[in-house]
């Protein structure tokens, strides 16, 4: 029984500019959704694909063939749980032996296989894997941008528990006063790479005084001194991002930092990502689980994950003007809902 994929690229507008310190179009998310079939069996995934770490949606489209040739022979899905769970585990394992890298197209078909095994025993995911659907709230992401325009989204987004400010522009200290001042609850900051050395050093007693809660990623991903030297001298957390791309980053970021961000996106999907976060707790990390600009289809599959997570930052559909998806609802509580509906419980949403 062969695995059929297909792929279709969406350019899905944000509903207001999204700006961050690395050079990313701040208009619009570009994602790319897949259709998996498997003898009777469907299911739905999604490659969020990101030139930082060396994908495109044209590099998705060329390798998606190339990761599904690699599981022929694997078969349908048992139909009993524990047999879908080592179905799963060794369908992982073929993607990852398969090429290195390309974490995107990975998870895309990874999170295809998870909805397809899910319908077919007619669970949630959540119930699949073995996680629960009492979630964290998420925060909210407001991205670069003049410390005024930062302030009035902050305002509009205070119903969330906690906000993320990405900063590494011109007037950091400028935007978080400015969002101190209309908004009272945790403030967590993401450089992505974008600060020197110095410049964090300098900024972390003034984050503190602003209540700040965390710092993700403020050097690049290779200044593993730089981030072992500001873990040491800052009373908040250090998250690391792009310096955490997979499970085989964590041993060498021990005692460098105290907080990683996983992203199934990066990692390669729901079962590498579950991977990851329990091996990060058993090195002592503290888990923020964190996504890209994606549509429903991939903020449900990373929700099924969120119960493991210390902090969560799955708004990236609430990001978007109109998101292709739907499915997944967020409660007034700003918990994501996963449902009982079989598989994620998304579905296309009328155009």
């Amino acid at each position: 029984m062969r695995l059929e994929v297909s792929a279709q690229t969406h350019v899905m507008p944000f509903r207001d500019p999204f700006r961050i310190a690395r050079a990313e179009d701040d208009r619009a998310a570009t994602t790319v959704i897949v259709q998996l079939r498997l003898g009777a069996l469907s299911g739905v995934g999604e490659a969020y694909p990101v030139t930082y770490y060396g994908e495109t949606p044209e590099t998705v489209a060329a390798v998606l063939p190339f990761l599904a040739a690699h599981l022929d022979g694997l078969g349908a899905p048992p139909a009993d749980l524990a047999g879908t769970r080592t179905w799963l585990a060794e369908a992982d394992a073929r993607l990852g032996a398969a090429i290195g890298g390309h974490g995107a197209a990975k998870a895309a078909i990874d999170i295809g296989l998870h909805d397809l095994a899910g319908k077919a025993l007619g669970i949630p995911v959540h119930a699949l894997i073995g996680t629960s659907p009492d979630l964290p709230p998420t925060d909210f992401t407001i991205g670069i941008d003049e410390p005024a325009i930062v302030a009035e989204r902050a305002r509009r987004a205070a119903r969330f528990p906690a906000l993320k400010i990405k900063v590494g522009g011109p007037a950091d200290l400028e935007t978080l006063e400015a969002v101190r001042a209309v908004y009272a609850g945790p403030i967590r900051v993401d450089a992505n790479t974008g600060w020197a050395p110095g410049e964090g050093e300098r900024l972390v007693p003034e984050l503190v005084r602003l209540g700040v809660e965390l710092i993700e990623q403020p050097f690049p991903a290779h200044r593993i001194e730089d981030l072992r030297r500001l873990q040491a001298i800052s009373p908040l957390p250090i998250v690391a991002d792009e310096s955490a791309v997979t499970i085989e980053d964590l041993d060498l970021l021990v005692g460098v930092v105290a907080g990683v961000n996983v992203k199934i996106m990066k990692c390669g999907g729901i079962g590498p990502g579950l991977a990851m976060i329990r091996r990060a707790k058993v090195l002592g990390f503290r888990v923020f689980l964190g996504c890209m600009e994606e549509s429903s289809i991939a903020i449900a599959a990373a929700a099924t994950l969120a119960a493991e997570a210390d902090w969560v930052d799955l708004d990236g559909n609430l990001l978007l003007a109109h998101d292709p998806y739907a499915g997944i609802e967020l409660g007034d509580d700003c918990r994501w809902r996963l449902g009982d509906a079989p598989g994620l419980g998304v579905h296309p949403r009328p155009a």
